[in-house]
Order: C-alpha cells, then structure tokens, then sequence
C-alpha cells in the first residue's frame, strides 16, 4: 500500500513518526513523506531527524510563510503535482495547518482517499484558521482517525461518524516512547539550573500580537512562586520590546522535542496557549493551565488537570494555586494509536 503523508510543521514529524513506526512492523507499506514547508523550524535540521530517528521527507517544498491564501495555494499546486507522478492509495493528513487543508483539498480533486489524523477537534472559535482547516479536512475526508471519545461524539454530531474510529491519540505514543530516550540523551542541568519551576511557553497569534494580553501574561509570570522556564522562539522575543516582566522569568532558547520533554517531566505545572503542551502535560500528569479562550481538548479539563484563563492575571494566579486534582482516565486511548491507524487503513471497505 502506497501512502503520501503530508506534513508541514515540526509537531506533525512527530506524530508521523509514530505511525511510520507502526508501518515498519508490519512491513507491505510505502510511505513518502511530504515537507510543505509551510513553518521554518531551525531545529529541523539532521539532527533534529537523528536525534528522534525520524525518517527525512522524500520532497520538501519549501513554501515558507506568507498570507494563508497564498502560502495554501502554492502547497496545493505543489502537491497535486507528487500526488499525479507518485498515485498513492491514500493521502495522510495531520491536524489543522494549512499543510492539512492543502494535501486534503489535492487529493480529493485526484480521487484519492484521505485520512485524516487528529480528526472530529473543535475549538467552536472560527477567527482561527485551524478551526476552518479542520472542519473542511473532516468533511472530505474518506476516513476520519480520532484521538478522543469527546471527538468521537462532535462527529456524530455532524453526522460523519460513519467515516469515524476512535484511535486514540498518536502524541500519546509519542509521549511513551520518547520519553525513556531524553532521558538518555539529555541531562536537565544543561537545560536549566532551576530544580523547581513552572513550565510556560506562549506562541499564539492571539497573545504575542495583542499587548494588552502579553503584558497580562507576562505580569501574572512575575507574581508566581516559582521560576518559570519560557523557551521563546527569537519571533516572539522581538515582541517583548516595552513587556515589563521580573527576573523570576527564565527565558531561554527554544529547545528541542526531547529537551521540552525533559523540562516536562520536572516541572510542577505548566502554563501554555499551545495545544499539543496541553496534551502532553495531561499525559504526564502535570497540571496545566492555558492561556487561551478555548481548548479542544476539553477533556483535560476534567478533574483540575487543565484550567482555560485567558490572560486574566488574577485568574491564572488563582488556578495555579489549585493542588487537588482527580485520578486521570484514559480518554486518549493505550498508547497504541499508532498500530490503530495501520488497522484502519487496512480494514477500510
């Protein structure tokens, strides 16, 4: 069976390795990796691949940022071309970039079937474009691969349930597997003196371009009991020119899949507008809150593991204080999400 994932950001390598993973197992795959380009990660280079023994892209297109009408109409053109010359079986598509909607919106004007993982997510927020990209992906997708039972449920709300399995979620297994490797090849000293702290990181359009929210977050930071460790990517850092902060607030350089892991497992909570941190902290049991309006993964509001604040000071000061927390269940699947998509791809009629 021939598959073209599509992929354009470094948090989707990840999760396409855990299904390339899987389909190593089994063996009777081919899998081509496609590299839109879409984001320009420098932590992407040879050894970002050795270092998580991911396999390369076999094409990158190097699209780059722009407007997403225009970055999406380039991916679109590109990847119609490979789909033409390679003729998969089927499409794999990841999340809710443009990458998602462009590899979707090609394949299904070829005819050929798409999957999409991370299907049936919502944020109920359409000012974001991830919202548009996955409502659009899910709706012309052959075969919907569903991390959670809330997603299940939103499916079968919109009626495409019939195209829908419940996997579980592929970060899960992720999670698993890399974790016992940054152990291994990474020592927390190197990253951070700290022995306790707060993880944070703050990334989203809507917080790092509106300077009312950055300075609530970055003064609700300064209050905090602990340090908090921020990896900062050098884009958001230029927006801090005027944020006044305290130095109880670590920033560092952005760091590694294996080295956030690290910082992960030590820390005592995290606060994050990111949606996969959100995640991966539910899966290693770390409190979270999240500054952000919405989440899609409500079910890690459950038992006080996730708290949703906006950048309301009082209100993240408030719930990062919270200690009781109840015992975790497995919404998310056995960590075997990986060996659950192969099974779908090749149980579909």
């Amino acid at each position: 069976m021939k598959i073209v994932s599509i992929i354009g950001a470094r948090p989707q390598f990840i999760k396409a390795a855990v299904f390339d993973k899987a389909i190593k197992k089994r063996g009777g795959f081919h899998n081509i990796l496609v590299h839109t380009g879409q984001h320009y990660d420098e932590n992407m280079s040879k050894i970002f691949f050795d270092e998580l023994e991911i396999p390369r892209p076999d094409y990158n297109l190097e699209v780059g940022s722009g407007m997403h009408g225009a970055q999406t109409a380039a991916m679109l053109e590109k990847i119609e071309q490979i789909l033409v010359k390679e003729k998969p079986d089927w499409v794999l598509v990841y999340g809710d970039t443009n990458s998602t909607i462009a590899g979707s919106l090609a394949a299904t004007k070829l005819h050929i079937k798409i999957a999409h993982v991370e299907a049936g997510l919502r944020s109920f927020n359409k000012l974001m474009p991830e919202e548009i990209n996955r409502i659009v992906t899910d709706r012309i997708s052959d075969l919907l691969l569903v991390p959670s039972k809330n997603a299940m449920e939103l499916l079968a709300k919109e009626n495409l349930s019939d195209n829908a399995i419940f996997t579980g979620d592929v970060m899960f297994d992720s999670i698993l597997f890399y974790q016992k490797m940054a152990e291994e090849k990474f020592s927390l000293k190197n990253i951070t003196n700290e022995k306790e702290y707060y993880l944070a990181t703050v990334h989203r359009a809507e917080n790092t371009d509106d300077r009312l929210r950055l300075q609530n977050i970055f003064t609700a930071f300064s209050e905090m009991d602990k340090p908090v460790i921020l990896p900062l990517h050098p884009r958001t850092k230029s927006k801090l020119d005027g944020i006044k902060f305290n130095d109880n607030i670590k920033i560092i350089n952005p760091v590694s899949y294996l080295e956030m892991i690290l910082l992960l497992k030590n820390c005592s909570k995290v606060l994050t507008d990111s949606g996969g941190l959100q995640k991966e902290a539910y899966f290693m049991k770390k409190p979270c809150i999240t500054l952000r309006d919405e989440t899609e993964w409500i079910e890690t509001l459950n038992g006080n593991w996730n708290f949703i604040v906006g950048t309301d000071p009082e209100l993240i000061l408030e719930k990062v204080k919270v200690n009781n927390f109840d015992e975790q269940k497995e919404y998310y699947g056995n960590g075997n999400a990986g060996n659950n998509i192969v099974d779908a791809l090749l149980n579909y009629k």
